[in-house]
Protein backbone atom coordinates (compact mmCIF):
# COMPACT_ATOMS: atom_id res chain seq x y z
CA UNK A 1 0.00 0.00 0.00
CA UNK A 2 1.44 3.44 -1.12
CA UNK A 3 2.37 5.59 1.92
CA UNK A 4 -0.62 8.13 1.32
CA UNK A 5 -2.93 5.56 1.46
CA UNK A 6 -1.76 4.10 4.57
CA UNK A 7 -1.77 7.92 5.83
CA UNK A 8 -5.83 7.87 4.66
CA UNK A 9 -6.53 4.92 6.04
CA UNK A 10 -4.82 5.95 9.73
CA UNK A 11 -7.13 9.20 9.73
CA UNK A 12 -10.34 6.89 8.62
CA UNK A 13 -9.77 4.56 11.57
CA UNK A 14 -8.94 7.82 13.77
CA UNK A 15 -12.50 9.42 12.64
CA UNK A 16 -14.43 6.27 13.61
CA UNK A 17 -12.61 5.54 16.95
CA UNK A 18 -13.74 9.44 18.05
CA UNK A 19 -17.43 8.99 16.63
CA UNK A 20 -19.88 8.40 19.77
CA UNK A 21 -21.95 5.57 20.01
CA UNK A 22 -25.48 6.48 20.31
CA UNK A 23 -26.25 2.84 21.17
CA UNK A 24 -24.08 3.50 25.05
CA UNK A 25 -25.69 6.80 25.43
CA UNK A 26 -27.06 6.73 29.09
CA UNK A 27 -30.63 7.54 30.19
CA UNK A 28 -30.75 10.38 33.25
CA UNK A 29 -33.91 9.20 34.97
CA UNK A 30 -35.22 12.03 37.20
CA UNK A 31 -37.90 10.66 40.43
CA UNK A 32 -39.53 12.89 42.97
CA UNK A 33 -42.44 15.32 43.27
CA UNK A 34 -43.76 18.18 41.98
CA UNK A 35 -40.63 20.67 42.75
CA UNK A 36 -38.38 18.46 40.40
CA UNK A 37 -41.81 17.55 37.27
CA UNK A 38 -42.19 19.00 34.26
CA UNK A 39 -45.09 21.20 34.82
CA UNK A 40 -47.97 21.48 32.14
CA UNK A 41 -48.87 24.58 30.33
CA UNK A 42 -51.91 25.20 32.21
CA UNK A 43 -50.33 26.17 35.19
CA UNK A 44 -47.13 28.46 33.23
CA UNK A 45 -45.87 29.80 35.07
CA UNK A 46 -44.64 26.97 37.30
CA UNK A 47 -42.18 25.07 36.36
CA UNK A 48 -40.11 22.33 38.38
CA UNK A 49 -36.08 22.28 38.33
CA UNK A 50 -35.88 19.04 36.51
CA UNK A 51 -38.01 20.60 33.71
CA UNK A 52 -34.99 23.19 32.75
CA UNK A 53 -32.51 20.32 32.83
CA UNK A 54 -32.31 20.10 29.11
CA UNK A 55 -30.73 23.42 28.73
CA UNK A 56 -27.79 22.25 30.51
CA UNK A 57 -27.29 18.90 29.10
CA UNK A 58 -25.25 17.70 26.22
CA UNK A 59 -26.55 15.62 23.12
CA UNK A 60 -25.06 12.26 24.68
CA UNK A 61 -27.58 11.61 26.87
CA UNK A 62 -31.06 11.14 27.19
CA UNK A 63 -33.32 12.11 29.64
CA UNK A 64 -36.80 10.95 31.04
CA UNK A 65 -38.56 12.73 33.65
CA UNK A 66 -40.60 10.56 35.49
CA UNK A 67 -40.82 13.17 38.69
CA UNK A 68 -44.63 13.77 39.44
CA UNK A 69 -46.81 16.54 41.40
CA UNK A 70 -47.90 15.18 45.02
CA UNK A 71 -45.69 12.02 45.41
CA UNK A 72 -43.91 10.51 47.67
CA UNK A 73 -41.47 7.77 48.33
CA UNK A 74 -44.19 5.83 49.55
CA UNK A 75 -46.65 7.13 46.86
CA UNK A 76 -44.68 7.13 43.85
CA UNK A 77 -43.86 3.54 44.33
CA UNK A 78 -46.97 1.97 45.13
CA UNK A 79 -48.73 3.71 42.19
CA UNK A 80 -46.20 1.43 39.68
CA UNK A 81 -44.13 5.10 38.93
CA UNK A 82 -41.36 2.83 40.29
CA UNK A 83 -41.61 0.06 38.56
CA UNK A 84 -41.72 1.86 35.49
CA UNK A 85 -38.47 3.66 35.63
CA UNK A 86 -36.84 -0.33 36.80
CA UNK A 87 -37.86 -1.84 33.64
CA UNK A 88 -35.99 0.53 31.52
CA UNK A 89 -32.83 0.82 33.50
CA UNK A 90 -29.99 0.11 31.82
CA UNK A 91 -25.89 -0.54 33.29
CA UNK A 92 -24.69 2.80 32.97
CA UNK A 93 -27.58 4.90 33.73
CA UNK A 94 -27.95 7.35 36.06
CA UNK A 95 -30.82 8.03 38.12
CA UNK A 96 -31.75 11.53 40.30
CA UNK A 97 -34.60 10.79 43.10
CA UNK A 98 -35.22 13.50 45.62
CA UNK A 99 -38.42 13.73 47.44
CA UNK A 100 -39.27 14.89 51.36
CA UNK A 101 -42.18 17.51 50.90
CA UNK A 102 -45.06 15.15 50.32
CA UNK A 103 -43.45 12.22 52.69
CA UNK A 104 -43.89 14.69 55.85
CA UNK A 105 -47.86 14.65 55.29
CA UNK A 106 -48.64 12.35 58.17
CA UNK A 107 -52.81 13.51 57.31
CA UNK A 108 -52.34 11.56 54.25
CA UNK A 109 -51.56 7.65 54.73
CA UNK A 110 -51.38 7.05 51.00
CA UNK A 111 -47.83 8.95 50.87
CA UNK A 112 -46.74 9.12 54.85
CA UNK A 113 -43.22 8.01 55.28
CA UNK A 114 -41.78 8.58 58.82
CA UNK A 115 -38.39 10.19 58.43
CA UNK A 116 -36.34 8.21 60.46
CA UNK A 117 -37.76 4.58 59.43
CA UNK A 118 -40.08 4.33 56.18
CA UNK A 119 -38.72 7.13 54.44
CA UNK A 120 -35.06 5.76 55.00
CA UNK A 121 -35.85 2.24 54.10
CA UNK A 122 -37.79 3.72 50.96
CA UNK A 123 -34.55 5.58 49.81
CA UNK A 124 -32.22 2.60 50.68
CA UNK A 125 -34.96 0.08 49.07
CA UNK A 126 -34.39 2.75 45.56
CA UNK A 127 -30.84 2.73 45.70
CA UNK A 128 -30.41 -1.16 45.98
CA UNK A 129 -32.75 -2.08 43.20
CA UNK A 130 -30.75 1.00 40.53
CA UNK A 131 -27.73 -0.88 41.71
CA UNK A 132 -29.21 -4.17 41.05
CA UNK A 133 -29.35 -3.05 37.57
CA UNK A 134 -26.30 -1.61 37.11
CA UNK A 135 -27.21 2.07 36.98
CA UNK A 136 -26.12 5.05 39.40
CA UNK A 137 -27.95 6.79 42.20
CA UNK A 138 -27.77 10.70 43.13
CA UNK A 139 -29.67 12.03 45.78
CA UNK A 140 -30.77 15.03 46.00
CA UNK A 141 -32.71 16.95 49.24
CA UNK A 142 -35.37 18.75 49.35
CA UNK A 143 -35.49 22.62 48.14
CA UNK A 144 -36.14 24.72 50.80
CA UNK A 145 -39.73 26.30 50.88
CA UNK A 146 -39.94 30.19 50.93
CA UNK A 147 -40.88 30.84 54.54
CA UNK A 148 -38.84 33.75 56.58
CA UNK A 149 -40.04 35.17 59.48
CA UNK A 150 -40.88 39.02 60.72
CA UNK A 151 -36.95 39.70 60.64
CA UNK A 152 -36.46 38.21 57.41
CA UNK A 153 -34.30 34.77 58.10
CA UNK A 154 -35.25 31.85 56.48
CA UNK A 155 -37.03 28.88 58.20
CA UNK A 156 -36.94 25.20 58.06
CA UNK A 157 -40.29 23.41 57.11
CA UNK A 158 -39.25 20.47 56.27
CA UNK A 159 -38.18 18.47 59.63
CA UNK A 160 -35.95 15.90 59.16
CA UNK A 161 -36.12 14.20 55.96
CA UNK A 162 -32.98 16.43 54.44
CA UNK A 163 -31.02 15.37 57.17
CA UNK A 164 -32.10 11.49 56.75
CA UNK A 165 -31.30 11.79 53.05
CA UNK A 166 -27.97 13.16 53.70
CA UNK A 167 -27.55 10.17 56.54
CA UNK A 168 -28.54 7.26 53.82
CA UNK A 169 -25.81 9.07 50.97
CA UNK A 170 -23.38 8.68 53.72
CA UNK A 171 -24.09 5.05 54.87
CA UNK A 172 -24.85 3.90 51.48
CA UNK A 173 -22.03 5.51 49.25
CA UNK A 174 -24.16 7.78 47.40
CA UNK A 175 -23.37 10.79 45.81
CA UNK A 176 -25.66 13.41 47.24
CA UNK A 177 -26.56 16.67 45.69
CA UNK A 178 -27.83 19.27 49.16
CA UNK A 179 -30.55 21.33 47.16
CA UNK A 180 -32.27 21.90 50.54
CA UNK A 181 -28.34 23.67 51.82
CA UNK A 182 -28.06 25.32 48.39
CA UNK A 183 -31.40 26.84 48.03
CA UNK A 184 -31.23 27.72 51.90
CA UNK A 185 -28.20 30.15 50.58
CA UNK A 186 -29.82 30.98 47.19
CA UNK A 187 -32.99 32.12 49.30
CA UNK A 188 -31.25 33.82 52.15
CA UNK A 189 -29.15 35.99 49.45
CA UNK A 190 -31.97 36.99 47.58
CA UNK A 191 -34.44 37.93 50.93
CA UNK A 192 -38.31 38.44 51.46
CA UNK A 193 -38.99 40.12 48.06
CA UNK A 194 -36.51 39.18 45.31
CA UNK A 195 -37.89 35.92 46.12
CA UNK A 196 -41.03 36.20 45.18
CA UNK A 197 -39.80 36.64 42.03
CA UNK A 198 -38.64 32.92 42.04
CA UNK A 199 -41.23 31.10 43.39
CA UNK A 200 -45.16 30.78 42.51
CA UNK A 201 -45.66 34.38 43.53
CA UNK A 202 -48.47 36.22 40.87
CA UNK A 203 -50.53 39.42 41.15
CA UNK A 204 -54.03 39.45 40.16
CA UNK A 205 -54.33 38.97 36.49
CA UNK A 206 -51.03 38.41 35.63
CA UNK A 207 -51.70 35.42 34.17
CA UNK A 208 -54.66 34.62 32.28
CA UNK A 209 -54.77 30.66 33.18
CA UNK A 210 -54.74 30.79 36.90
CA UNK A 211 -57.19 32.31 39.55
CA UNK A 212 -57.67 35.95 38.90
CA UNK A 213 -56.97 36.55 42.20
CA UNK A 214 -53.30 35.74 41.34
CA UNK A 215 -51.12 32.84 43.09
CA UNK A 216 -49.34 32.75 46.52
CA UNK A 217 -47.52 29.83 46.68
CA UNK A 218 -44.24 29.41 48.54
CA UNK A 219 -42.99 25.82 47.80
CA UNK A 220 -42.94 25.93 43.73
CA UNK A 221 -40.92 27.69 41.55
CA UNK A 222 -41.65 29.74 38.58
CA UNK A 223 -39.53 29.74 35.44
CA UNK A 224 -36.31 31.48 36.50
CA UNK A 225 -36.75 29.94 39.80
CA UNK A 226 -36.64 26.15 38.14
CA UNK A 227 -34.05 27.62 36.25
CA UNK A 228 -31.65 28.88 39.09
CA UNK A 229 -32.34 25.41 41.07
CA UNK A 230 -31.09 23.47 38.16
CA UNK A 231 -28.08 25.23 37.94
CA UNK A 232 -27.25 24.70 41.70
CA UNK A 233 -27.61 21.18 40.65
CA UNK A 234 -25.69 21.13 37.61
CA UNK A 235 -22.71 23.47 39.32
CA UNK A 236 -22.87 20.97 42.26
CA UNK A 237 -22.39 17.87 40.06
CA UNK A 238 -19.75 19.59 38.10
CA UNK A 239 -18.43 20.72 41.90
CA UNK A 240 -18.37 16.43 43.05
CA UNK A 241 -16.84 15.71 39.49
CA UNK A 242 -19.66 12.91 39.24
CA UNK A 243 -19.92 11.30 35.85
CA UNK A 244 -22.92 13.10 35.12
CA UNK A 245 -20.99 16.10 34.62
CA UNK A 246 -19.53 14.33 31.30
CA UNK A 247 -22.98 15.20 29.92
CA UNK A 248 -23.36 18.89 31.24
CA UNK A 249 -22.44 21.60 28.96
Amino acid sequence: MRPFSVFLMACLLAACAIQPDTSSHPTLFLVGDSTMADQPEHKYPEHGWGQMLPEFLTPGIRLQNHAMNGRSTKSFRDEGRWQTVVDQLKAGDIVVIGFGHNDQKSQDPTRYAEPWTDYRANLMRYIDEVRGKGAEVILVTSIRRRHFDDQGALQKTLGDYPMVARQVAKDMSVPLVDLNQLTAHWLSEAGPAASKQLYMHTVPGQYANLPPEGKQDNTHLQVEGARQVAGLFVADVKRQQLRLARWLK
